[in-house]
């Protein structure tokens, strides 16, 4: 998939079906890498337009090219969990460094603001540093660690717990 060069616009923008194909490629290099996710192929887009709640994700275009995204879960159907989600954010492996991510991170937090939504969470592996770095820099915390929480292509995995609680929503 070609990717925008460095000078190009970065417009983040609602996450539609138009997407998927893009989209999928880009969580396939994640997974490819090995330190984003415990998945081992990108669901079909069936299973993720179902997974992900419709007004907490965003692409990052750069044209009409994805360059990353950024989507968000519910984590409990209990009614007292309704203020907290867990997300996931993935940028194609030639737009890193270029402020992707930290788009996507901002008008994910602007959305589930917006919507009462007081806690942001997500599973980082230890050995992800740039995306640990990214989510200090926004305002989430490592909350703790789940030791040797899932085997991963047959090496048990560690998960950094982080978590952003709004200080607008009280």
């Amino acid at each position: 998939m070609p990717v925008a060069p460095a000078s190009s616009a970065v417009r983040v923008a609602p996450l539609v079906p138009d997407h998927a194909e893009q989209v999928l490629a880009i969580y396939g290099a994640g997974i490819a890498e090995g330190n984003a996710t415990f998945e081992t192929e990108p669901p079909s887009w069936e299973a993720f337009d179902a997974a992900k709640l419709p007004e907490h994700r965003f692409v990052a275009l750069g044209g009409a090219t994805v360059l990353g995204w950024v989507a968000a879960s519910q984590v409990s159907d209990r009614c007292v969990y309704a203020g907290v989600v867990e997300h996931s954010v993935y940028v194609h492996p030639d737009a890193r460094g270029r402020g992707v991510a930290r788009a996507l991170l901002d008008a994910l937090i602007a959305s589930t603001e917006a919507a009462g939504v007081w806690t942001i969470q997500s599973g980082v592996f230890p050995e992800n540093l740039a995306s640990l770095a990214l989510h200090e820099r926004v305002g989430f915390r490592v909350i703790g660690r789940r030791e040797r929480i899932a085997r991963h292509h047959g090496v048990w995995r560690d998960v950094l717990l982080v978590e952003r609680r709004s200080p607008r929503i009280a």
